[in-house]
């Protein structure tokens, strides 16, 4: 896993758009947009490219190792999320 989205994310679905894989779900035409508070990162299909973390307006992206101790459950939150 290279990049994470915390729960500071807002669902604006820029780094949908910027992901160079689609790694990053749901998209804001996918019907899971309407049920989730967030999107997440595959870790599987994460390139490591950092373009999600460049254009987030909240700064809700970080690499697993830059990630804050009080948010490290997200890591696990974004992996659920593809399972």
């Amino acid at each position: 896993m290279a990049y994470v989205v915390t729960d500071a994310c807002e669902k604006d679905f820029l780094c949908t758009t910027e992901c160079a894989t689609s790694a990053i779900h749901p998209t804001s035409d996918e019907a899971a947009a309407r049920t989730v508070s967030q999107v997440y990162i595959n870790p599987d299909e994460c390139i490591d490219c950092g373009s999600c973390v460049a254009i987030c307006p909240v700064n809700a992206i970080f690499s697993i190792d830059e990630l804050p101790a009080e948010k490290a459950d997200a890591a696990e939150k974004n992996a659920a999320y593809f399972q």
